[in-house]
């Protein structure tokens, strides 16, 4: 199912972007095979030369998302099966989602879990936990926690005030252990029962509050390495159920698709929206994670021009790293000697680059 891969390439290769300073003790990952794409532009403090999108799986059904890296080693990501679209061996039954982990040692990726839940985002806490948003279309519409040593799973949150999430999309954690999560719907079938759009705070003794109804229709959602900024995606494509669409018809009028930023208070609240980017006519992006420095670094679904852009904590754009002609969905950093590789899942594929700075990770729970 999956393509073979070689084994013995070490992280001294161009097509990471490494020094002849490497450590002699580096150890042994596979180094994935030429995107194709354009090569990277800007600020060489964030994108060394000579760093380029390698391709380490492709075998996704439509997307691939919320990719994130485990203490265990490995990385995790989402295989979003749109039932329309996705089938089984006999053309008819419908794939339930599926989250994938790869191997960067060996370079081969498996299934880890499937069904899934329709996962979107994907994030560990600082228990080790895997922390799963499940979206619509089939899906759980829930918060869940993976014990990563016992292999259960926990239901957080699956409901607000007696009523079912639309769609819970993304998620970040805080240091204090709260879990900022995004709820729109762009997928499923599903009744929508809550008011509007919004981000909600899962703190950690299970209470929810509904934290931010400002953000529009809310996707990505970052804290800030400094705890001092909540960075959220507003992506309104003007639509419930892309699925749907009337194809007889116009399409539907697009709401201006933003990177915001709002302060973040020591008690989990949020105040003084602030818009850092807007990307109309253009959408804008999905997922976003941050470097050690303070760098987000989003997925952004722009038709003109898809990619990761790197902005300063102001908003001001670094670098850029070209995605083709795909549009990328997620990106996320890496752990130990991969800590300045940055994952990006894109179509039904999970690319890697390296990159100047380490990413940002929670510190392990005391």
């Amino acid at each position: 199912m999956f393509k073979a891969y070689r084994l013995g390439l070490r992280m001294l290769v161009l097509g990471l972007g490494l020094g002849a300073g490497t450590s002699a003790r580096a150890e042994v990952f596979f180094a994935g095979t030429d995107s194709g794409f354009p090569a990277p532009t800007g600020d060489p403090a964030v994108l060394p030369a000579g760093a380029k999108l390698q391709r380490v799986f492709d075998a996704g059904c439509v997307l691939t998302e919320g990719v994130t890296a485990g203490p265990d080693g490995y990385v995790y990501f989402s295989d979003l099966t749109f039932t329309a679209l996705c089938k089984g061996p006999d053309g008819h039954s419908l794939q339930a989602g599926n989250i994938l982990r790869y191997d960067p040692h060996s370079g081969k990726t498996v299934v880890w879990r499937s069904p899934s839940g329709m996962s979107n985002g994907l994030k560990f806490d600082r228990e080790g936990n895997l922390i799963a948003a499940l979206g619509a279309d089939h899906g759980g519409r829930m918060r869940v926690k993976t014990d990563m040593q016992s292999g259960r799973s926990y239901i957080l949150t699956a409901r607000y005030e007696g009523r079912p999430y639309n769609a819970p999309n993304d998620l970040s954690s805080d240091e204090q252990g709260r879990i900022y999560f995004s709820d729109p719907r762009y997928y499923g079938h599903e009744p929508i029962e809550q008011p509007g759009f919004a981000v909600y705070r899962l703190d950690p003794d299970g209470q929810v509050t509904r934290i931010l109804i400002d953000g529009g229709k809310s996707n990505g959602v970052l804290v800030s390495p400094d705890q001092k900024t909540l960075y959220v995606v507003s992506n309104d494509n003007g639509w419930f159920d892309i699925s749907r669409q009337d194809k007889n018809l116009p399409p539907p009028v697009q709401g201006h698709p933003v990177l915001q930023a709002f302060d973040l208070a020591p008690d989990g609240s949020v105040a003084h929206r602030r818009v850092l980017v807007d990307y109309h006519p253009d959408s804008g992006p999905d997922g976003l994670t941050a470097d050690s420095a303070g760098n987000v670094y989003a997925a952004l679904r722009a038709e003109s021009r898809p990619g990761i852009a790197i902005y300063s904590p102001q908003g001001q754009l670094r670098g850029f790293i070209p995605t083709g002609k795909e549009l990328p969905t997620n990106v996320g950093f890496g752990r130990g000697e991969e800590a300045t590789v940055l994952y990006v899942t894109s179509g039904h594929s999970l690319y890697k680059i390296r990159l100047a700075q380490a990413g940002y990770q929670l510190p392990a729970a005391p």
